[in-house]
């Protein structure tokens, strides 16, 4: 039996592991650091904290990271990775994933999603529900990529940064570091590392 651990209880959670049996995970258990004040997450059993994953790592043939705060999951990947877990990638069945683009480890790719050609996405990102990443780009780890959203060819998103629900982003738009981008809005400049940017066309908040 493939048995997978999801740290992380949220709804989001709840996204990752209907994904998980729908790749054939046939045992999911969630860790959340709410525990034991927190038992459910939906069907399935929360077990305990992220102290007591790191002593049952053997327990299990995979781990995932489903926590939405970019900055928090960049962080228990890390602490998972140090000591020793092996972490998985998540690609619902429903999603449409080129063979010519590269997901990496610990990143979830949910219904609907589209990845094409040559397309690279890093460690722990959240491409999520019904949003589409053109061929050519390039996102950095712990991103997340909202329901809906849209990137055109050879757009590149910076590490930590959040593309807002139903967000559209022009070709070969250069998205820095620790970026939040709103939603509906839509990008066709380059955006720096630590800012906030919404409407159309997106501009920099104060």
């Amino acid at each position: 039996m493939m048995k997978l651990a999801i740290l992380g209880a949220s709804g989001h959670g709840k996204v990752v592991a209907d994904t998980a049996e729908c790749c054939g995970w046939q045992s999911v258990e969630f860790f959340d650091d709410a525990w034991p004040g927190l038992q459910k997450n939906a069907v399935w059993s929360v077990v305990g904290d992220t102290a007591a994953l790191m002593e049952r790592l053997v327990d299990f043939d995979g781990v995932v990271v489903a926590i939405g705060n970019n900055r928090i999951r960049h962080a228990k990947l890390l602490e998972l990775r140090t000591a020793g877990a092996l972490l998985v990638t998540l690609v619902h069945p429903a999603a449409t994933v080129s063979r010519y683009a590269v997901i990496s480890e610990g990143a979830v790719v949910f219904a609907g999603a589209v990845v094409n050609a040559e397309a690279l996405i890093g460690q722990g990102t959240i491409l999520n529900t019904g949003c589409s990443i053109d061929h050519d780009c390039v996102l950095g780890d712990a991103v997340h990529v909202s329901p809906g959203a849209r990137l055109a060819g050879g757009v590149q998103v910076g590490d930590l940064s959040w593309v807002g629900i139903g967000a559209s982003v022009r070709q070969l738009v250069r998205i820095g570091q620790r970026v939040m981008v709103g939603a509906g809005s839509v990008v066709v400049t380059d955006i720096p590392n630590d800012v906030t940017v919404a409407g159309v066309p997106a501009k920099r908040m104060r």
